[in-house]
């Protein structure tokens, strides 16, 4: 058959795509074949393909693709995240640009807007994985705001809420003013910022004495209600029980005592304000401090803030330090580098807050999502995250689930009254009545006395359900797909979300189901720039994999993303090695066309053709034995490093080399059809990797039916290996090498045949070696008195007598230089070796090697004398 000159992956990729989902083969149903299940970290719904997307996608696809050609019937569900935050603010966003502000419409007229944005956008992220050839089960396609999933994320609330392990308390709570909402410690990310430390003159009342306190932050003294000295203090021993005027506020507050004031930080003194700072919260509360809150939710001072109100913080940091300077109140200001709190989705500076807002208790259930991770009933890989994981489950601190945002599951609470505990907790409107009149005892309550809460939930308190949500878990218990695909088996996520998501998703799999939600994590490395900083758009350090693909094809990027990509290290991305890929695509392609031109003749395999398909069947076991473990491990870049190295030196570089016909005549009919299952056997090794390039070789071999395709295919399970016959084979490859380098240092044509001496007796796979290296003669246990060219493979001597045309005279000098060289390496080496303490102290291994090392300079300058005799 004839075959295209290249491969062409645009060609390939979308007609092999669509014949995979038109015959249903990503498609699951339970069934009596083992589950291996993998449930999608889900991207955000109005996201886009990125490098870190790539990367995980890539590795997943592998798994399953694999399982499913393991005999397992593999079903990997995908969906997104409605991503509350994020999605808000780009729909917030969008109507301003119209002229509408979030505030002048309704929660529902919202809603319409934000679901009319999902709608245009979502899924264009699932569109893209397909182009990766991701085998996700479509027909199982998810998103956390649709009705199942939402009823149960509504259902898990009031199920906990009613346990008592969801209450609502008034906390300091991290706002960000930009998304006008709280946010988890977890979103808070740490910055460093050059700033002022502003040194304030705190008047002590009654006197012209004054407290210097200093402050990276002056705007928030409208909020002050204390000032804090270490009762250790020598220095303000006589200040104890008196009182300060607050700057410009003229506020009287008093002087309290707390040991948690830093002697040596500094003045020694600290301004008090509830209401702006976490710890100063919990002074406030220890000494019953006022609260005054004197910043609204957009960050600008409020009526507390006197003539700044309505300005902006950072704005007012500047003209209040101008005012306090003019009023004398400023005693100095010294440039300062602090780290500043900053929302991980905005990138606004976060503002400590005192808040109303709903909270999980976290300690109860976290206890069993240790010990599960300890046991390694869930196991990690880099098993490096356990410790991670164990720090912050240790330290864990109750889960704030409420947030300001309209865009998401709205918390199922329904207030009656005005007071704090007027309220009540139902899946639904109508219970929630039966049961306020139940509390109450006022059967003249109706439906339009109920007010539901206007918080949403956190975006992770629904895809912390994610393993059994997507099966419908918690609505229908006992359903088919629960029972069959829980718990799942592999995750593959990175390591920035292992508190969002990963500890929570073990949390609430325990919880439900008593059971962990997956067995294995895997956690993938973060995409780095040369420059080893993360790939992102604000940086505009990341390139857009879809241009990737085009340019490289699928395979190409996927290769070329996991050839770098160790589990757990972050992967240091390289464009070359997406060209690695094309190149690999390349190379298969050219051997498939190789093979394919070959004419087949009735004759029976040679001898050479028999030694070398029984080693590469042996070899072809033993890598199949290696990969399986490397998969255990999941070292799935190490797997891969196997399949091409298997394919491009062994299969490649010697087999076909060693099998290929003489110029003019035809290949043995036997000896090419064990070639072809060879590279079948191969194509299946290399599918999950590079489906589209080996699904069109696979169909281009012979005609299939639809039960034959590629992506169902039977690996080959790891068979039985002799390790001799694969040795003896590697020994042999050495000896051609050497052969041939003989000829490429002194530039003889690769034509010329050569005789060979040599102190073997025999060698193993002679009639390979007298093809590959173009041997005319070898002489067994003999050796020569001419000048040869003379190498070492382990202790087997082969010379090679020079060639009539080679300049003597400059062999002599080359020979003599060599010989130098090496002598002086065995000096500094036997150096080392007669040092008692590198010997005695050196772990045993590392003084092998350099004994090693003495053995083999002590023979090749043994080989290098003789040479000199013969020159």
């Amino acid at each position: 058959m004839q075959i295209s000159e290249k491969y062409n992956p645009k060609e390939t990729e979308q007609k092999w795509y669509n014949f995979w989902l038109e015959n249903k083969y990503f498609h699951s149903e339970p069934n009596n074949k083992p589950p291996y299940t993998v449930v999608i970290p889900p991207p955000n719904v109005t996201g886009i393909l990125h490098m870190g997307h790539m990367l995980n996608n890539t590795i997943q696809d592998v798994l399953v693709r694999r399982a499913r050609m393991q005999g397992f019937n593999a079903c990997w569900v995908p969906g997104t995240d409605h991503a509350s935050i994020a999605t808000e603010a780009k729909v917030v966003a969008k109507l301003k640009s119209e002229g509408i502000n979030k505030s002048d419409i309704t929660r529902e007229e919202f809603l319409k807007h934000a679901w009319e944005w999902t709608d245009k956008y979502g899924g264009t992220i699932l569109e893209q994985l397909k182009k990766l050839g991701c085998s996700c089960d479509w027909d199982r396609t998810r998103f956390t705001m649709e009705d199942k999933l939402s009823q149960q994320v509504i259902k898990s609330f009031v199920d906990l809420y009613n346990k008592g392990l969801i209450y609502r308390g008034y906390r300091m709570v991290n706002w960000d003013p930009e998304a006008k909402t709280n946010i988890s410690d977890e979103e808070v990310i740490f910055k460093e910022q050059n700033g002022k430390l502003y040194f304030l003159k705190y008047k002590i009342e009654g006197s012209e004495e004054f407290l210097s306190v200093a402050t990276t932050r002056p705007e928030t003294i409208f909020g002050d209600t204390a000032v804090c000295i270490n009762p250790n203090d020598e220095r303000y021993a006589h200040l104890k029980g008196k009182n300060v005027i607050v700057p410009i506020v003229n506020r009287v507050v008093p002087i309290i005592e707390d040991e948690y004031v830093d002697i040596e930080f500094g003045t020694g003194a600290l301004k008090i304000t509830p209401a702006h700072d976490t710890n100063d919260y919990e002074i406030g509360q220890k000494h019953q401090l006022k609260m005054i809150d004197a910043l609204d939710d957009d960050a600008n001072l409020n009526e507390h803030g006197l003539h700044y109100a309505g300005k902006n913080r950072f704005e007012v940091r500047k003209l209040i330090a101008k005012e306090l300077e003019e009023k004398d109140l400023l005693l100095k200001a010294e440039d300062y580098v602090n780290k500043i709190g900053t929302s991980e989705r905005t990138g606004a500076v976060i503002e400590p807050k005192i808040s109303v807002q709903w909270f999980l208790k976290m300690s109860e259930i976290a206890k069993p999502a240790l010990d599960v991770v300890m046991d390694d009933e869930v196991k990690f890989y880099p098993e490096k995250f356990k410790n991670i994981y164990k720090h912050w489950m240790e330290n864990i601190r109750d889960w704030n689930i409420s947030r300001q945002l309209w865009w998401g599951q709205q918390i199922p609470a329904y207030y009656y009254g005005s007071g704090d505990e007027d309220f009540v907790v139902a899946e639904t409107k109508e219970e929630a009545l039966d049961l306020a009149k139940e509390k109450t005892g006022n059967q003249q309550l109706t439906i339009d006395n109920l007010k539901q809460d206007q918080d949403a939930l956190d975006t992770w308190f629904s895809s912390w359900l994610w393993p059994m949500s997507v099966f419908d878990g918690l609505l229908d218990p006992e359903n088919k797909d629960i029972n069959y695909y829980y718990p799942t088996s592999d995750l593959v996520t990175a390591p920035d979300i292992i508190f969002f998501w990963v500890a929570r998703m073990i949390m609430a799999g325990l919880e439900y189901k008593k059971e962990v939600p997956f067995k294995n994590v895997y956690f993938t490395g973060i995409v780095r720039d040369k420059q080893r900083r993360k790939m992102s758009k604000s940086l505009g350090n990341s390139p857009d994999p879809l241009e990737l693909m085009e340019k490289y094809g699928a395979d190409g990027v996927r290769v070329g993303i996991l050839l770098s990509s160790a589990a757990g290290n972050d992967l240091l991305f390289d464009e070359e090695l997406m060209l690695q890929g094309r190149n690999f695509m390349t190379k298969i392609w050219n051997a498939f066309r190789l093979i394919n031109m070959w004419n087949h003749e009735d004759k029976p395999a040679n001898s050479g053709e028999t030694q070398t398909i029984e080693w590469f069947e042996n070899k072809l076991n033993k890598t199949i034995a290696e990969i399986d473990q490397q998969f255990e491990k999941f070292r799935i870049s190490d797997a891969l490093h196997l399949i091409y190295k298997l394919i491009w030196d062994d299969f490649c570089g010697l087999y076909l080399e060693a099998i290929k016909p003489n110029y003019g005549e035809g290949i043995s009919k036997e000896v090419y059809d064990r070639t072809i299952i060879f590279f079948e056997e191969l194509m299946k090794l290399l599918h999950p990797f590079m489906p589209f390039l080996t699904e069109e070789l696979w169909q281009i071999i012979s005609e299939r039916s639809i039960d034959d395709a590629l992506v169902i295919a039977q690996q080959k399970k790891a068979g039985a290996f002799d390790e001799t016959i694969i040795k003896n084979f590697e020994t042999a490859s050495e000896l051609i090498s050497g052969v041939r380098n003989y000829r490429q240092t002194k530039g003889i044509s690769p034509r010329e045949t050569a005789e060979i001496y040599t102190n073997a007796s025999e060698f193993a796979n002679e009639a390979v070696i007298r093809k590959l290296a173009n041997v005319s003669e070898i002489h067994f246990g003999e050796k020569t008195d001419k000048p040869s060219f003379t190498f070492l493979v382990g202790a087997t001597e082969v010379s090679i007598p020079l060639s009539e045309n080679l300049d003597l005279g400059e062999e002599k000098q080359k020979t003599e230089e060599e010989l130098t060289y090496l002598k002086g390496f065995l000096i500094s080496v036997e150096k080392k070796l007669s040092n008692e303490k590198f010997v005695a102290n050196a772990k045993p291994e590392v003084v092998e090697v350099e004994r090693k090392k003495q053995k083999d300079a002590q023979d090749k300058i043994a080989i290098l004398e003789e040479k000199l005799k013969s020159l």
